[in-house]
């Protein structure tokens, strides 16, 4: 039975730590692909490729995806992109380059994994809102409210917004 064929449902997959591991290091790209192959004939219409800690940079992403795009169609790919060391949107951009155009975020970066040290939380949707828009992409998102959303969430879990958007357009000289 094909995993996304259940109950009717589409189900994308998700692949962490394709740009390193907390505990094995760099993960051989064989693997990646084999893993993508798999949930792609499981059914699941789309598989997102997590640097789920944070480590990977712009060219080491473009280099991944288009290796899993010599077998996989890019439009069968997404990106999950954790900004531990500040790279998240570059890696997005570089891969909106090549036409990946499915990323995954959250407001006010919240989320992180708890299995890697330093690691920070998913980029910021205020961010990567912020980027579109400069694209002239047309996202239908209010920047202004989603700030909001984001300044909220934090304030109620007692955490600063991990946007780097919503720190510029909140803060006072």
């Amino acid at each position: 039975v094909e995993l996304a064929k259940l109950n009717n449902r589409r189900v994308r997959g998700y692949i962490s730590c394709v740009m390193g591991c907390p505990y094995e290091g760099k993960i051989p790209e064989k693997n990646i692909m084999h893993v993508t192959h798999k949930l792609l004939e499981l059914g699941c219409y789309e598989v997102s490729l997590g640097d789920t800690i944070g480590v990977g940079t712009p060219l080491q992403a473009r280099q991944l995806f288009q290796l899993i795009a010599n077998e996989c169609p890019m439009e069968k790919l997404a990106g999950h992109f954790h900004d531990t060391y500040g790279q998240a949107l570059a890696n997005i951009f570089s891969l909106f380059e090549l036409g990946v155009q499915t990323f995954d975020s959250s407001v006010a970066g919240l989320g992180g994994c708890p299995y890697a040290k330093g690691a920070t939380g998913n980029v910021a949707t205020e961010d990567l809102v912020y980027l579109l828009d400069g694209m002239g992409i047309e996202t239908g998102i209010n920047l202004d409210q989603l700030i909001a959303a984001g300044n909220f969430i934090s304030n109620a879990l007692q955490t600063k917004s991990r946007s780097k958007v919503a720190s510029a357009k909140t803060s006072t000289c």
